[in-house]
């Protein structure tokens, strides 16, 4: 038996509050809205009650913010990718944002289960002057219990369109990729965050992302297999490679949390479910 879903999520700004309202069919939920911060944003926790897909699951989701809106979005637990006895499980999300909107993408991890065949595709539609910081974070088997990601593939795909593309299938028999200097050098962990904004940002704000990114990075235990590049005016992207997935999250986190504080004035808001 397959699962699939679709759900939409919108945000809109009335009176000064981020209201979200959500569509749903089938196995995926929104959980009540919260307000750590005050009015202004609004964070909401996916919650997807099967637990992982399988092959020929299908899940895809919209979030939408409204011009003036701040959303904040993420999950209680990993997305977990189970293994398929032939057909692909795919999860599309796409995220889109209206002039001065704001969105926070932070869904715990992704796990690809040894003889998975997945495909997680992530795009982002920003208009001028809408401003995103979102990440995507992959866990390669679970090392710790003995379950290494021996068999399968997993792409995954994360698109800005017209401006950036990256689109990467990694094959679990492929030794060189997994293993390899040039590769993943045996780290099962591989994760992303990124700034995006709808218009090209100038180069002061720009080059304080990446400053602040390698500050941070510099003082991490993952320095050497970290790093912060701009492919694009319009985006800056950390990317990081780590054993497990717990030192990766401690990384992005740290960034996520200055990048908020620096560039719009908000104070570290740890969303709760993660502590729980």
């Amino acid at each position: 038996m397959t699962w699939n879903a679709t759900l939409t999520l919108d945000y809109t700004l009335q009176a000064g509050k981020t209201v979200a309202r959500f569509r749903h069919d089938g196995p995926l939920r929104i959980l009540q809205s919260l307000y750590p911060e005050g009015d202004t944003v609004c964070h909401n926790v996916l919650v997807h009650p099967p637990g992982g897909l399988v092959g020929g699951d299908t899940l895809d989701m919209t979030f939408k913010a409204a011009t003036g809106a701040h959303g904040l979005v993420t999950t209680p637990g990993a997305t977990r990718f189970y293994k398929s006895l032939g057909e692909p499980a795919l999860q599309r999300t796409h995220l889109a944002l209206q002039a001065d909107a704001r969105m926070e993408w932070l869904p715990l991890e992704a796990i690809c289960y040894s003889g998975c065949l997945a495909e997680n595709r992530l795009t982002m539609d920003l208009a001028p002057g809408a401003e995103l910081i979102g990440w995507d974070v992959t866990a390669l088997g679970l090392p710790n219990a003995g379950q290494p990601f021996a068999q399968g593939s997993f792409c995954q795909h994360i698109e800005v369109p017209g401006v950036w593309l990256e689109r990467a299938r990694i094959q679990a028999d492929d030794s060189l990729l997994m293993d390899s200097p040039l590769g993943l050098a045996g780290q099962r962990c591989m994760a992303s965050l990124f700034f995006v904004a709808g218009s090209k940002l100038a180069r002061q704000r720009r080059q304080d992302a990446l400053d602040i990114a390698r500050q941070v990075m510099e003082a991490h235990p993952l320095s050497a297999t970290a790093g912060a590049t701009s492919p694009d005016a319009q985006i800056v992207v950390v990317r990081v490679l780590a054993p497990l997935v717990e030192p990766a999250m401690d990384l992005l986190r740290q960034v996520w949390t200055v990048w908020r504080s620096h560039f719009w004035q908000k104070p570290p808001s740890i969303p709760r479910i993660w502590s729980m």
